[in-house]
């Protein structure tokens, strides 16, 4: 079943954090990771994977940091699960490019278009909750 990785639950914390604490300023990956006590280097690389999405934005110099390129009644929890997870579908088959040689009970499989409309639901309650719920 679905399980979000550790980057993308970085990711969701690391947003987060920026929509509570940006009050005009840029938080740091070392601030993120400090205040909730995650690793650096993984909350310094899933944010540089959200800059690269443009769903954060990167500030170079003394005072840089990083900030949200949206309100946070804006983002959504598909948008930040997307940003690092492109595909997170709940099984191997819902995913773009399995077919019959990939399994082989792709074409006699019972649970494959059940599960495609769970992950329809899931989609959209992804879609749906906006990060401002998370806060």
């Amino acid at each position: 079943m679905l399980k979000l990785s550790k980057k993308t639950e970085y990711a969701l914390m690391s947003a987060k954090y920026m929509a509570l604490n940006n009050n005009g300023k840029y938080v740091t990956a070392k601030e993120i990771a400090n205040s909730y006590n995650l690793s650096y280097e993984l909350v310094a690389k899933v944010l540089q994977i959200m800059a690269r999405n443009k769903l954060i934005q990167s500030y170079q110099g003394v005072k840089g940091g990083y900030s949200l390129t949206r309100s946070a009644k804006e983002i959504t929890l598909s948008d930040i699960i997307k940003s690092i997870e492109p595909a997170y579908e709940i099984t191997d088959c819902l995913r773009n490019g399995f077919d019959e040689d990939s399994c082989s009970h792709f074409n006699c499989c019972k649970i494959k278009n059940p599960l495609a409309e769970v992950q329809k639901k899931i989609d959209k309650v992804f879609i749906e909750t906006k990060l401002t719920d998370l806060i």
